[in-house]
């Protein structure tokens, strides 16, 4: 049953982290069923540390997704355009980092439960209705387009996601980006770059303060996780930026409202329990 445990969530944490429905929502959810199952093998500390681990894997999906435009990074000293790009990623970073110092234990000890989470999925999936209902034509085309100033400010709007578990961070910095002018292709591809050094900075830490139960995990639950995550991630990935191309977010928006509502239902009916998670 670990295996399989592994596998699932796996599954979930590749398919939702990029996609803006929140990977938090929906871990809750597949960790609830699974438990009811009796298929929840671990201790809630082994599930934290697994939930970093495979975080890990959609990371590495960016990274290899985006090869080319990473091994870029070492022009940035001739090449202004380059230079450019990667200034203003990392200043969109610079929010959620100072943030998530300041504030980020306390943000989860007292806000991630079912019910903020449940409220973040349907509040973002009403904002994401909205946003994509305004006529407004997006003046940047190419994230090589983007200010280090359009960038602070999306960094800032993705902060919604650390303020209110469960908004989901690839919502909020598609949401900025929109909000600021960039094409929906444009602010989808920001994101996973800045998801790629926010997420990957603080799965360290987070993997850090765990690493006492690595050993409980085990090394082949971990691999696959790892492993699953990666392949479903770089698929999502994949297939988000196809559909961006042709398509609004405004399915996503209507999902998001559903599952919020089922995560409330379930809360009312007693099925999920609303504690804490921290």
């Amino acid at each position: 049953m670990d295996s399989l445990y592994a596998i699932i969530l796996g599954i979930v944490e590749g398919i939702t982290e990029f996609l803006p429905i929140s990977s938090t929502g929906h871990l809750i959810v597949a960790g609830e069923l699974l438990r009811g199952m009796q298929a929840h093998p671990w201790s809630k500390d082994m599930r934290d540390a697994f939930e970093v681990i495979i975080q890990g894997g959609a990371i590495l999906a960016v990274l290899v997704y985006y090869w080319k435009d990473f091994l870029k990074i070492g022009t940035i000293g001739r090449d202004p355009t380059q230079r450019k790009l990667w200034t203003s990623v990392l200043v969109g970073c610079i929010p959620a980092v100072i943030l998530g110092a300041l504030f980020g234990s306390k943000i989860k000890h007292f806000l991630f439960t079912p019910s903020v989470v449940a409220w973040a999925l349907i509040v973002g999936g009403v904002l994401i209705w909205l946003v994509e209902s305004r006529k407004v034509t997006p003046t940047v085309h190419r994230i090589e387009e983007i200010t280090p100033v359009k960038a602070l400010g999306i960094g800032a709007v993705q902060c919604l996601a650390l303020l209110w578990p469960g908004f989901s961070r690839s919502a909020s910095s598609i949401l900025g980006g929109m909000m600021l002018g960039l094409d929906r292709p444009a602010a989808t591809q920001l994101s996973f770059y800045l998801g790629f050094i926010t997420l990957g900075g603080a799965s360290l830490l987070d993997l850090i303060k765990s690493r006492h139960v690595l050993g409980e995990i085990g090394a082949v639950n971990m691999l696959l996780g790892i492993g699953v995550s990666f392949v479903v991630a770089y698929l999502s990935i994949g297939w988000l930026l196809r559909f961006v191309s042709t398509n609004n977010f405004k399915p996503f928006a209507i999902y998001r409202v559903i599952v919020g509502v089922i995560l409330l239902v379930l809360i009312a009916a007693g099925v999920l329990s609303n504690g804490n998670m921290a």
